[in-house]
């Protein structure tokens, strides 16, 4: 395990608490770019591989934009997530909505985002279609779902099935609009 410093000297830390007030945060920038280069290199192998950080972990709109700028998108969960990803400058796929119990605006601003939807209950499906629209292409997370139910769901929304086109560490989408 590779040894960690402190970004900063006393005579440093002492300047930086006159002047802004405790509690505070400080951040590494140049450790947190080496992580994340470090990370993309380690699934260098996988090549659609994509980060995507949890927004609610951290809902910090630099870090987040840092993070962007090294390739890697947002995990959100909540309507102020997606706007602070969408603030940060993330959009389309790079931003992934995943969600339980989900109100329609922010299933609404996740499509207008051009986010990709992630749903883990089939049941979502239906809300979504009724009082958001179906994004064009919708992902679900397989292992919630049984085939049966896969079939029974393509035949309801009128879609054909097609093979999964999979992706390592993505959504994996396996519905298309019937022509």
């Amino acid at each position: 395990m590779s040894e960690k410093t402190f970004p900063l000297n006393k005579a440093q830390l002492e300047q930086v608490i006159a002047k802004y007030p405790t509690p505070f945060h400080i951040y590494d920038e140049k450790a947190i770019r080496n992580n994340i280069r470090k990370l993309q290199q380690a699934f260098s192998w996988a090549p659609s591989f994509k980060e995507h950080f949890a927004v609610k972990a951290t809902p910090n709109p630099r870090l987040i934009q840092l993070l962007a700028e090294e390739g890697a998108g947002t995990d959100c969960s909540s309507l102020p997530e997606l706007l602070l990803s969408q603030a940060a400058g993330v959009t389309g796929e790079d931003i992934m909505l995943t969600s339980n119990d989900t109100p329609a605006d922010e299933f609404q601003k996740a499509i207008e985002l051009g986010a990709i939807i992630n749903l883990d209950d089939i049941s979502h499906i239906e809300y979504l279609a009724q009082h958001a629209g179906m994004p064009q292409f919708p992902s679900v997370t397989i292992q919630a779902i049984l085939l049966k139910e896969m079939i029974l769901l393509a035949s309801l929304l009128r879609l054909n099935m097609v093979l999964p086109m999979i992706r390592f560490l993505r959504p994996i989408r396996w519905l298309r609009p019937r022509a």
